[in-house]
């Protein structure tokens, strides 16, 4: 079976572990509007596409699987989820199975204010969020939160654009920073049409903060979640991590993989804070940073994915606790073609 991973940018790792899987029955292709990523030097082969916003980025994907025999697609990038999401049956019609969520699920996942709103509607703890500068003055001034506050992006991810304003004047020039760089980057692709209501301003939870790979089968039934405690990050992803056993972040991963039914992964931060209460404060609905400190502690969902498109069920093993994991950094020769 041949797999086409997209938007593979540096994840070079689950390039490697997807080849891993396939093994000699197999090929891992990777599609990227930039070849020079760590993702396209080690795929067996790569294919630079159009811009994910490109009228022609559908197509480019699809002549890729039709002319190289692909018959599962991963997305591994936030922004070309709503336009995979929205092709889903393009990709069926053609036997070609896209793990990728609902377009609703992709939207509430990727849209932070969205996030605050579902998740405090199925009442679920969430940090309280703000559109607007005037929304959490008012609610500083009658001591409902209290600074530092977080701004970062509605629609963003990793450390971009993401700031603690310690009083009223970084607020208000963090806020008005943030939509500038939100203009001059990729993120732009999703805000431009709410540019002025594209930063959201977050209460700061103070405590431990831990990430969850909540792991679904291509069905969308509960598989396993694993909890990781974050020790470090860097650029806004999990530089190293411990795996822990904690039965309250097990039922908090299987209460939101019943929210959403999403087939394959989704990747979940949630603090533990200090008034021992569970915040949800993120979602991604794909593989996230934090994907290969479960498969270290060896809970390899990327196999489960192979096995079940090769018509076989899906499994997963416990994962290991109490280990640490460390993410290293690798150099690569680029592909001479």
């Amino acid at each position: 079976m041949n797999i086409l991973l997209t938007s593979v940018g540096r994840r070079s790792y689950l390039v490697d572990y997807f080849k891993e899987a396939v093994g000699t029955t197999g090929k891992v292709f990777s599609a990227n509007s930039e070849k020079l990523t760590s993702g396209m030097a080690v795929a067996d082969k790569s294919f630079v596409v159009s811009r994910v916003d490109s009228s022609n980025y559908i197509s480019d994907l699809l002549k890729i699987c039709h002319e190289n025999e692909v018959k599962l697609v991963v997305s591994l990038f936030d922004i070309d989820l709503p336009y995979l999401a929205k092709e889903k049956a393009r990709f069926k019609s053609s036997g070609i199975e896209l793990v990728v969520s609902d377009p609703w699920v992709v939207d509430i996942a990727n849209d932070k204010w969205e996030t605050y709103k579902f998740f405090r509607e199925k009442k679920f703890n969430v940090p309280a969020t703000f559109l607007t500068i005037d929304d959490a003055l008012a609610s500083l001034e009658s001591n409902q939160i209290s600074f530092p506050l977080i701004i970062k992006p509605r629609w963003g991810m990793g450390s971009i654009s993401l700031f603690k304003a310690d009083d009223i004047d970084e607020l208000q020039f963090f806020y008005n920073y943030s939509i500038k760089k939100i203009q001059e980057s990729y993120l732009s692709i999703l805000s431009s049409a709410e540019l002025n209501r594209s930063v959201v301003i977050q209460e700061c939870i103070h405590g431990d903060e831990y990430g969850l790979d909540v792991f679904n089968d291509l069905k969308g039934n509960y598989l396993i979640t694993v909890p990781k405690k974050k020790i470090a990050m860097r650029a806004g992803e999990t530089d190293i991590a411990m795996a822990v056993k904690d039965d309250s972040l097990l039922k908090l991963g299987e209460e939101i993989s019943k929210c959403f039914k999403h087939p394959g992964n989704i990747d979940v931060d949630v603090f533990k804070g200090r008034d021992g209460k569970q915040y949800v404060l993120e979602v991604n609905a794909r593989f996230g940073g934090g994907y290969p400190f479960s498969h270290s502690f060896g809970v390899n969902m990327v196999q489960s994915i192979v096995d079940e498109v090769n018509g076989l069920p899906p499994s997963v093993q416990s994962p290991l606790t109490n280990k640490v994991a460390l993410k290293s950094i690798n150099v690569l020769l680029a592909n001479d073609s």
